[in-house]
């Protein structure tokens, strides 16, 4: 034998409504239809006891507006399938947040080490001065001065040559051939 759990899951519509919810004077409970001139109230803006209390209540005609599940379940406020997605897409997103905080962080923790120190700004690292120039003081020397005279260049004896004789300043250099 079926046992009756709650109205909720009964809820069958006879003829559907074409007033929009948007233009009744109300709030979010509960409205004012000029079409039909009754009070249509909203089962999803109230919770699941509320719901129930006024369809057990109620005498005569009711209107509601509610939203259906695929599997033919009306969606209440505190509804715990609901609640269950929501807290499952919050949890989802702040694990998302959460690991990309850890990874960013992670990121500038790792650059930190592993980057070499930088030159900071106002602080010279290494000390940098320039030389003092000497004071000198003398007589200056013309560098435009003509020279003249015998220039003696000296030539270097290379191993296989050698020095033979020397008269009136030549040089006479025979080549070691044997």
């Amino acid at each position: 034998m079926a046992k009756f759990d709650s109205p909720l899951k009964n809820i069958k519509v006879a003829s559907p409504c074409s007033a929009d919810w948007n233009e009744m004077y109300g709030d979010g409970r509960k409205r004012f239809c000029g079409d039909c001139k009754l009070n249509v109230y909203n089962l999803s803006g109230m919770t699941r006891d509320e719901a129930e209390a006024l369809i057990m209540n109620a005498e005569g005609r009711l209107c509601v507006r509610f939203y259906r599940r695929a599997d033919g379940s009306v969606i209440t406020q505190d509804c715990p399938v609901g609640w269950a997605k929501i807290k499952q897409r919050t949890k989802l997103y702040a694990t998302a947040v959460a690991s990309l905080l850890m990874a960013l962080f992670t990121g500038v923790l790792f650059v930190s080490l592993v980057s070499k120190p930088r030159v900071t700004v106002g602080k010279l690292l290494i000390p940098f001065t320039t030389p003092t120039p000497e004071r000198l003081m003398g007589v200056m020397v013309n560098r435009n001065t003509e020279v003249m005279g015998n220039v003696a260049v000296p030539t270097p004896t290379p191993k296989r040559l050698r020095r033979v004789s020397e008269t009136d300043g030549l040089v006479q250099i025979r080549r070691n051939d044997g």
